[in-house]
């Protein structure tokens, strides 16, 4: 097993009730194992965030570096308007 700190954790009493019932019922073995997984819950959460705003970036990216011209506002409503009469369409359709 790899070498571990402990550190010093304040909760709120909400939460420290919380993390108790979990551990109380069964759900984890103990409150290590229950932070543990926290823990690791915030990583991957942290990595997915990072993942969706590379992924902005480069959609960003890639709308500057588009060498079509810039659309007007009258262009844009039309085809909103257009993209929004295909969906009122499609659904319609899927209803009947």
């Amino acid at each position: 097993m790899p070498p571990v700190d402990t550190i010093s954790l304040t909760l709120s009493p909400d939460m420290l009730r919380a993390v108790r019932e979990s551990v109380d019922a069964g759900e984890y073995a103990s409150t290590s194992d229950l932070m543990h997984d926290a823990v690791r819950l915030w990583q991957r959460q942290r990595q997915e965030d990072a993942e969706r705003l590379d992924a902005i970036r480069a959609r960003i990216r890639r709308s500057l570096d588009d060498p079509r011209p810039a659309l007007t506002i009258e262009e844009v409503r039309a085809r909103i308007g257009a993209l929004h009469a295909e969906t009122v369409k499609a659904h319609r359709h899927e209803a009947t």
